[in-house]
């Protein structure tokens, strides 16, 4: 097979952007833990010295880490005065910790990615599933944190109104459950905006039930939001007038046996609100950063736990409306529809 000069040229291009990347996210995790972007944030230009003295840093390393973020366009230089500058916009994505474009903790999931590596490769080879309880510890914080903006700045301003009449419910008294809560950063938001309904956020996993309940008392809300392990098809029937899915339904062995349990757990007039990782239904309609950064974390994560579960459906974290559809008609559902898209997420309603 001959070889084009000039695509091979542009395609090794490509793969070093692509390796400088991961070594961005090295040092990205760096500045974050090391306060080395707060420190910057506002501050307008300071030489390495300077951020080294804001941070408690020594000034040689602070000085190498500077460039490798100039080199990037992750910050600043200016030549002339030999300073390094933290623009308002970059410190939204690098700096400020409730923007809802704040992103070093999500590298703590590809981090994670990497130390499960022999886990992925026997999983490859055999074919069997990697349970979400067995990943390194990290891969916990990096999701946890990496949705939480998402849903602080979406959820009760934007997702929830576009239910219907799940809002006016919330605010008179419902009853909600948050299934595969995860650290509970959803169910607690949810909590702090209608303090007349009563939460319950179910997970499977122990260490997340436990990091849910600290995060419910130091936000005040655990009179009103309780959490508890359980699984998607083993949680308590308590006539929910809402039940959340975040980002997890496609992460299922049995997701029509889960929609299943929802329906029969619901309410009369209850409602569903399935939110999932935005994807067409083509898989050319993915093939784009955000799909590939989905279809990615699912290869070792999203369908390694669905293959772990009775089941093992492996719908992906690009199942898409098509596919998320059919599970809940499969379920009974008599209602399905997409009300909110963003660029990261699906927001869907089902009812029975």
């Amino acid at each position: 097979m001959k070889i084009n000069e000039q695509k091979l040229s542009e395609f090794v291009d490509r793969a070093i952007k692509d390796l400088a990347a991961g070594y961005g996210g090295v040092m990205i995790g760096l500045g974050h833990k090391l306060g080395l972007y707060r420190a910057m944030a506002g501050a307008g230009p300071l030489s390495s010295h300077e951020v080294a003295a804001r941070s408690g840093c020594a000034e040689r390393y602070v000085r190498e880490w500077l460039n490798s973020q100039a080199a990037g366009a992750y910050l600043l230089y200016h030549p002339d005065s030999a300073t390094y500058e933290l623009t308002a916009e970059q410190s939204a994505v690098l700096a400020e910790e409730d923007s809802p474009v704040f992103l070093p903790p999500a590298w703590e999931v590809p981090f994670s990615m990497l130390f499960d590596e022999q886990k992925a490769i026997e999983a490859f080879r055999t074919g069997k599933g990697i349970g979400w309880d067995v990943h390194n510890e990290r891969l916990f914080r990096g999701v946890a944190a990496f949705y939480r903006n998402g849903y602080r700045n979406n959820l009760v301003s934007d997702w929830l109104p576009a239910l219907e009449g799940v809002e006016e419910k919330l605010r008179a008294g419902a009853r909600v459950a948050d299934v595969g809560c995860g650290h509970g950063h959803s169910t607690i938001i949810m909590s702090e905006a209608f303090p007349h309904s009563s939460f319950w956020g179910f997970d499977y996993h122990q260490g997340s039930i436990d990091a849910a309940s600290e995060n419910a008392r130091i936000a005040g809300v655990e009179n009103r939001v309780t959490f508890h392990v359980a699984d998607a098809k083993s949680y308590p029937a308590c006539n929910f007038d809402l039940i959340c899915f975040f980002d997890c339904l496609h992460d299922m062995g049995d997701p029509v046996g889960v929609a299943q349990h929802a329906r029969e757990t619901l309410a009369e007039d209850g409602t569903v609100l399935l939110i999932e990782p935005f994807a067409g239904d083509r898989v050319e309609d993915n093939l784009n950063p955000v799909g590939r950064l989905y279809y990615s974390a699912s290869t070792t994560l999203c369908c390694a736990h669905s293959l772990s579960e009775d089941g093992g459906e492996a719908l992906g974290a690009q199942a898409g409306e098509a596919r998320l559809a059919n599970v809940f008609k499969k379920a009974g559902f008599q209602k399905f529809r997409r009300c909110k898209a963003t660029p990261f997420n699906l927001i869907l309603e089902a009812q029975p």
